[in-house]
């Protein structure tokens, strides 16, 4: 089969013939239909310090947003049959550890991922373990049922787990407004959110955020020392009931905090690329704020909330317009270059080979 190889410890990747993998014990083997870029992957393809210290495997397939059609299963396999249109969940855990004990797989201490420990999609064929095989509706279109995965990641920064928060009536500030941060938007809103603020630097992402639902979109480079003021006075003068960082920017990070109401909630998703500092006593401690780390989705609660989202057509047609540009999965260096250069939200790769 062709696929797109992560060959050397450097920049680039190259499409080459590999062996089409063959599913084992309890695995699938999918025809990939549709996949997507995630940031993992511009990080990995552009060898980032992260990918650098993180990546101990090549040569490696990359990707591991999936849409696609079971073609084989293996032995003892159930719960997954030859024709199903699945989507992947990334995170391969062992099951056996005290978080997967305990109902909290997403936080496996052994976790692996898609495309970064194991081979990816960006593939015409890839393996996954039937757990990580989730059905979709046979009417969903592929492109969408590929960014469930993000949408996971956003639907899980609004709804920790440990939370029965109800968003009705809510104010809510959105901080870095990437593909995942207009998921957000979008669900915020149809979970009834009264009020969405966000930042954001990029005229292609700002105008999506507006059209995704946000109420009002600040620009921090225009705002600057006045944006915890200028959030307040979008979200009625008394601060946000829930913030989310999603941009991993060290000013961010000091904002969700400022512009959060006493007693709200801190979902942290971005990651920060050195040491981001934070006055704990005045920003959590006196605030009594709650504050959430969040690492992938709840498997599988998250992915059921993510189920109902998209059986509505109005959100579907907000997703549908947060991929900006579908490109042939062998044309990748192009997407990878769409998304740096800022050009793109999110890239959608279509299986033509």
């Amino acid at each position: 089969m062709q696929a797109v190889v992560k060959t050397h410890r450097g920049p680039g990747g190259e499409v080459r013939s590999v062996p089409t993998p063959k599913p084992g014990d309890g695995e699938v083997l999918v025809r990939v239909r549709a996949s997507s870029v995630c940031g993992t992957d511009v990080h990995l393809w552009t060898w980032n310090p992260w990918a650098e210290a993180r990546v101990h495997r090549l040569p490696l397939v990359l990707g591991h947003e999936l849409s696609g059609e079971v073609v084989e299963v293996g032995h003892g396999v159930r719960s997954v049959a030859v024709g199903d249109h699945v989507s992947a969940e990334t995170h391969i855990v062992d099951g056996t550890c005290y978080q997967c004990r305990t109902g909290r797989m997403h936080v496996c201490e052994n976790v692996q991922v898609l495309g970064v420990d194991h081979d990816g999609v960006f593939a015409e064929y890839a393996v996954l373990p039937e757990l990580n095989a989730w059905k979709n509706d046979p009417g969903l279109e592929p492109e969408i049922a590929s960014v469930q995965e993000p949408l996971g990641n956003a639907v899980h920064s609004l709804l920790p787990e440990d939370t029965d928060e109800d968003l009705a009536g809510k104010r809510l500030l959105v901080t870095g407004c990437g593909p995942i941060g207009l998921m957000a938007i979008a669900a915020a809103k149809t979970f009834g959110a009264e009020t969405v603020v966000a930042t954001e630097v990029n005229p292609l992402r700002a105008d999506l955020a507006k059209r995704m639902g946000a109420d009002a979109v600040l620009d921090p480079t225009v705002d600057g020392g006045r944006l915890p003021d200028r959030v307040r006075e979008e979200s009625g003068g008394r601060g946000v009931d829930v913030a989310l960082e999603m941009s991993g920017h060290p000013a961010s990070l000091a904002l969700v905090f400022d512009a959060l109401t006493a007693g709200g909630r801190v979902s942290l998703l971005g990651l920060f690329d050195r040491p981001a500092p934070l006055d704990v006593d005045g920003a959590i401690v006196l605030k009594a704020a709650q504050v959430h780390g969040i690492f992938g989705r709840r498997m599988f609660a998250t992915w059921y909330q993510v189920k109902s989202l998209l059986a509505r057509p109005t959100f579907r047609d907000k997703v549908r317009q947060i991929i900006t540009h579908r490109v042939p999965i062998p044309e990748v260096g192009r997407a990878m270059e769409l998304i740096e250069s800022k050009q793109a939200a999110k890239v959608s790769l279509e299986a033509k080979w």
